[in-house]
């Protein structure tokens, strides 16, 4: 168990050293974990209030006491005023992006990380041992340091380590998620366990007992950490650039993901609409990471180069614009923080206001001189406009230097209004406020749109009023979704002992183990074998040995002796079977029962103490009495065997006895379910 862990250097109370995970980083008194540690405080307030208020809401029903019911009413009003405040405080925690920037950026816009998500702790060990006593007829105290590298692994996903290594453990424990629930959920019984995870924006526990939510809540997690990884990335240099932006699409790709594979996920943070809104957000920040990428090496002060990069800035604004419309409709507005929306109004208005700067520069700076290319910055301006103001065209804004000035300033006073309402917007939400360095941006950006303005200013002019037209979004480097390969990571089953997944799991019923002695006669056993792991009877020779003590054709032997054999080919048996004398050796075997027909399993979410049944599935089970089944008659062993003889040859046979004269056998009839079996209706926790 301790391959996988590190020793962090802390003595724990009884002197013996601590340990943990590799990516997990739980001790580390970083702004990060001191942040995600107020927010599971605040996650076990809200909890609290709101099942006082449900408990006040329905003594409120319940009462016919007026006195009683004037009591309840200021006490829900209360536990409401609660509520509100710690939703108040979730909502500045959301809003704390300076501790995932980089520490040494200082001329960079900040950029929006998301929040993990923060779970219960899960302890698997009792219902998995009786589990594994129960269907799999094992010792599940035998499977103690696998539970416990199980639950040791998903404690360590609840902190880890804002770097390749902690999104490595992220996917470790999700590729470890389907074999868990082949292993251990089985769809007609109910586990025991619950999950249950928090909201990452309202608090709001979401609790089920079944997998889907586990897997969901990693996968947000995974995008939530690769957006702390995109927004700690340093945007000075060039590697620290791409990094964020392979960040940034992997996060929307990995949100993307849990879209379109969960779709009915109860939790609000992840529902469709929310999704959509943070997919077009990380892509947003990609986008503007592509532009600073474009921009870091300097802008060439020519004509060409100046349009460019002002189509790059408006395709930034674009983006922003679309997430700011996302996050003001009626389902999300309610939950996404108020500094998210503030900010991706900011970012709108700042960028378009770049790109406006940045065409009254390419058309002020830069009149048509004898030396330029006419016909190219006639083509790069009519690519720049959708439309142009009515009796103009772009050759004569090019060679008309009254009109070149005349739109060049419509530029420069739009871009100094769009600088003036980012400065506006930024000064009414308080959490914005906080970041002097967008101020400082903001300000320097307004700065050098008024002094431009200046220098084109003549008194001697009439005032125009001229508006500029808008600029046509653009761009060579467009951000689009990837898909990270570490969402799906080959790992090595925990419970490899159980035997192959593709038999032994928890859809599949078998009998107990049962104790066959062989003893082979001239080498011949009387049945012959097939299967690569494990090793099935097939061909039983109804009069061998064998068969009389009780082997089936279609057993499974699972052990030879005291070898497990759960794992072999019918090469290793054999090879087992070799030095066997005549007193015989003992093999266990099992045989595979037919499920019987369970009745729809009733599937039920808890949501902030009250349950919302998800997906009820009420079908009417008809059974039919007077339907028989028809059965058919098995072949006689020397028919069956000379049928078999057509078989591939990759079918290992022991040599047999001629039982030519054997009587016809029969196949048994099916036993049929008892009635308990229709009975056992599973409760709604």
């Amino acid at each position: 168990m301790t391959d996988t862990l590190l020793p962090n250097g802390i003595k724990g109370s009884g002197g013996d050293s601590s340990y943990f995970k590799k990516g997990c980083s739980p001790f580390a008194q970083t702004g990060r974990s001191k942040l995600q540690n107020k927010r599971a405080d605040l996650n076990q307030q809200i909890i609290k209030q709101m099942r006082m208020r449900a408990g006040a809401e329905n003594l409120l029903k319940a009462s016919s006491n007026n006195k009683v019911k004037e009591m309840v009413l200021l006490e829900l009003s209360y536990v409401n005023s609660n509520l509100q405040l710690l939703m108040g405080q979730l909502e500045g925690l959301n809003s704390s992006v300076e501790v995932y920037q980089n520490t040494q950026e200082t001329t960079n816009i900040p950029l929006i990380a998301l929040g993990l998500k923060e779970t219960k702790e899960v302890d698997f060990s009792t219902f998995f041992k009786d589990f594994i006593l129960e269907h799999y007829s094992e010792d599940g105290n035998s499977y103690e340091d696998e539970i416990a590298d199980l639950i040791d692994l998903r404690q360590a996903c609840r902190t880890p380590s804002r770097n390749e290594t902690g999104m490595e453990l992220l996917a470790k424990y999700f590729s470890h998620l389907p074999l868990m629930e082949s292993r251990f959920f089985s769809p007609s019984r109910q586990t025991g366990i619950f999950f249950t995870w928090y909201d990452s924006f309202t608090g709001v526990p979401v609790c089920q007992q079944n997998l889907s939510l586990e897997k969901a809540s990693i996968l947000f997690n995974m995008a939530a950490l690769y957006s702390q990884i995109g927004t700690r990335s340093d945007r000075q240099t060039v590697v620290g650039l791409e990094e964020a932006i392979s960040s940034f699409q992997k996060a929307a790709g990995t949100l993307n993901h849990l879209k379109e594979t969960f779709t009915y996920t109860p939790s609000y943070d992840m529902s469709p609409a929310m999704l959509s809104m943070l997919i077009r957000m990380m892509l947003a920040q990609a986008q503007e990471c592509l532009f600073e990428k474009t921009a870091l090496p300097g802008i060439r002060n020519q004509f060409s180069s100046l349009m460019k990069m002002a189509q790059e800035a408006a395709k930034v604004s674009e983006l922003y614009d679309q997430v700011h419309q996302s996050m003001i409709q009626t389902p999300i507005k309610d939950n996404v923080p108020f500094f998210w929306s503030t900010m991706s109004q900011v970012k709108t208005n700042h960028y378009r206001s770049m790109a406006h700067y940045f065409v009254a520069s390419a058309l002020l700076d830069h009149r048509l001189g004898p030396s330029d290319d006419e016909d190219k910055q006639e083509k790069t301006l009519s690519q720049v406009y959708d439309r142009l103001p009515e009796g103009r065209s772009p050759q004569d804004i090019l060679k008309n230097k009254d009109e070149r000035e005349c739109i060049g300033k419509a530029h420069i006073r739009r871009a100094i209004l769009g600088h003036e309402e980012a400065l506006r917007m930024y000064g009414l939400c308080h959490h914005l406020n906080k970041m002097d360095i967008l101020q400082e941006i903001l300000k320097a950006s307004l700065q050098r749109s008024l002094e431009k303005y200046e220098e084109n200013e003549n008194e001697e002019e009439f005032t125009d009023y001229t508006e500029a037209p808008d600029i046509i979004s653009k761009t060579e480097h467009k951000a689009e979704m990837e898909v990270p390969a570490s969402t799906k990571v080959k790992v090595t089953d925990f419970f490899h002992r159980l035997g192959p997944l593709s038999v032994f799991s928890a859809k599949q019923r078998w009998t107990a183990p049962r104790t066959i002695r062989l003893r082979p006669e001239d080498r011949d056993l009387g049945f012959t074998l097939k299967g690569e792991s494990p090793v099935q009877v097939v061909s039983l020779d109804p009069l061998c040995r064998a068969a009389a003590d009780s082997l089936k054709e279609g057993d499974y032997i699972i052990s030879v002796g005291d070898t497990d054999c759960k794992w072999m080919g019918v090469g290793e048996f054999m090879r087992l079977l070799k030095d066997v004398d005549e007193e015989g050796i003992d093999i266990q075997v099992v045989s595979i029962m037919e499920n019987n027909p369970q009745m729809p399993t009733k599937s039920a979410t808890f949501s902030g103490n009250l349950p919302k049944t998800y997906s009820m599935i009420c079908l009417a089970h008809d059974v039919d009495e007077k339907k028989s089944r028809k059965v058919s008659k098995k072949l006689s062993f020397i028919s069956w065997g000379l049928k078999n003889k057509l078989k591939s040859a990759s079918t290992l046979s022991l040599p047999t006895a001629d039982n030519s004269g054997a009587l016809p056998w029969n196949k048994p009839f099916p036993t049929f379910p008892s009635s308990s079996s229709y009975n056992n209706d599973s409760a709604l926790y």
